[in-house]
């Protein structure tokens, strides 16, 4: 069956890079793409006019919120409340446990593929907390969420986090890494058979790939593990990194190297590996590109690095930056990381972000941070057929509507749309040829009954962090309101 979908603007590709095509059409059939540009006379069974709207290849998020949140609650606490975050030393010690049964997991699953869809997103390979699980995610977790991924139609890279080590806060006052190594290696099991689970479904949309936790909660044989199984298995290796100083000084007195030593010593510098988030990195620099500098490592290794602009800027960090990654030969993707997994806002953060660090108005281009959310992550992936329009390629399709007054005038449509809106304008999305979004909504999800129960399982895991607070201190310390609540008494009877 043909379909073609038409609107005012439609961002086609030239074989070079994409291009802008006034009053345009996209034919597909089944899953590719036939036809872009104007004018088509071919068949077609079926066809929509968007309108006032932009289609564009869909987005590519690789750091991509499979929670409810966390931002909003950790993102900007005192360091004494920050402590009361992470698990307590007892808490590690005998008394950890899952905050959700596995029906609530997966509803905080469901609740977040839905927003990743709404959001315009085509393709995501999953990030959540493990703070809520008694240790980190399981083989039956993982091969559920797929299960809900497909049913939803997301193109999904897949795989259950896994971690040998946790942050603790101790009585001390201090913040260690505290080990369990059997945990580990099961956990590396676990992700190994999600590998043959997914080869056996045999599903396009659904990729088995391995998604380690944080470096610094990884044991030096738990690395060299994982980067042997990725070499045999040609398995993609997404590793949090290079996102903060305190990593190095734990790593130092875990294994006694860094951050960078690490990744080579243990072979994770030979496997097709993605690194959220880079931003401990001064690429302005000029050690960083030298020859076994950070930056000339990255590129020499083919490593990608995941961007999560609008996360790294609510955490009061920054990729430094941008344009010097892309300079230094460094593929760049992007990332949501936490709540919104908002891609538009992303990008708009991103450039400016970048502008500051460069110190000049032309840094951090809109162009280049697109590319980024598409190319490059097609990239990162190993897929020449997503991220772009254009015959022959994946069907993966956004729609973004720019006929709403708050708009404002369109001047360019994707300027328009990252300077004045947010990814919550797309109206549909297509993946494989199917349609996941439609008007707006999810056919066959009650997007109400969903967002009330996300609420109730949230507020369950915001109660939970009391039971993992060393001084046990109530949610309305370890969360408290940006005004107090009034106390209001109700008026006396009069008369």
């Amino acid at each position: 069956m043909y379909k073609k979908i038409s609107a005012r603007y439609v961002l086609g590709f030239d074989g070079a890079r994409h291009t802008l095509i006034e009053d345009g059409e996209v034919v597909f059939e089944g899953d590719s793409i036939v036809f872009v540009g104007r004018n088509y006379g071919g068949p077609v069974d079926e066809e929509r006019d968007y309108g006032q709207s932009l289609v564009m290849p869909g987005l590519i998020d690789l750091d991509a919120l499979a929670d409810i949140d966390h931002l909003i609650l950790d993102s900007w606490p005192t360091p004494d409340v920050a402590a009361g975050h992470l698990w307590s030393e007892d808490y590690f010690a005998d008394r950890r446990r899952d905050v959700f049964t596995p029906s609530e997991r997966a509803t905080v699953r469901g609740f977040a593929l839905a927003q990743l869809a709404l959001h315009g997103i085509t393709t995501y390979m999953p990030i959540a907390s493990e703070i809520h699980s008694a240790w980190a995610e399981g083989l039956d977790e993982l091969a559920d969420m797929a299960e809900t991924s497909r049913r939803i139609g997301l193109r999904g890279y897949l795989g259950p986090a896994y971690r040998s080590g946790v942050h603790v806060a101790t009585a001390a006052g201090d913040r260690e890494v505290h080990f369990d190594e059997a945990q580990g290696l099961a956990g590396l099991r676990d992700a190994e058979r999600f590998l043959d689970h997914t080869a056996g479904l045999a599903d396009p949309l659904v990729t088995g790939v391995l998604l380690p936790c944080r470096i610094e909660t990884l044991s030096h044989e738990l690395m060299r593990e994982t980067a042997r199984i990725a070499r045999e298995r040609n398995a993609i290796v997404r590793l949090h990194c290079l996102q903060s100083p305190l990593e190095d000084g734990l790593l130092q007195h875990s294994a006694g190297r860094g951050v960078l030593e690490l990744l080579e010593s243990t072979g994770l510098f030979g496997t097709r590996l993605l690194i959220p988030h880079g931003v401990v990195i001064n690429g302005k620099d000029p050690a960083a590109l030298a020859p076994g500098g950070p930056l000339d490592l990255l590129a020499r290794h083919g490593v990608s690095i995941v961007h999560c602009p609008l996360t790294s800027f609510r955490y009061q960090k920054q990729l430094v930056s941008f344009d010097c990654f892309r300079e230094a030969g460094v593929n760049l993707c992007l990332g949501t990381d936490s709540f919104p997994p908002d891609l538009v806002r992303g990008m708009d953060v991103g450039m400016h972000l970048t502008r500051l660090v460069e110190e000049r108005p032309d840094a951090g281009t809109l162009a280049a941070y697109f590319d980024a959310a598409t190319l490059g992550g097609a990239r990162a992936l190993g897929r020449d057929d997503l991220g772009k329009l254009t015959p022959g390629m994946q069907a993966d399709i956004t729609v973004v509507s720019l006929g709403h007054f708050g708009d404002g005038v369109v001047e360019d449509p994707l300027r328009t749309l990252v300077l004045n809106g947010t990814a919550r304008q797309v109206t549909d999305t297509f993946v494989a040829g199917r349609p996941v979004v439609v008007d707006g909504a999810l056919p066959g999800i009650d997007l109400d009954a969903l967002r009330a129960e996300g609420q109730r399982l949230f507020d369950q895991m915001k109660a939970a962090y009391s039971e993992r607070d060393l001084r046990r201190r109530e949610p309305g310390e370890l969360f408290p309101p940006t005004y107090p609540h009034a106390e209001i008494s109700s008026p006396a009877n009069v008369g």
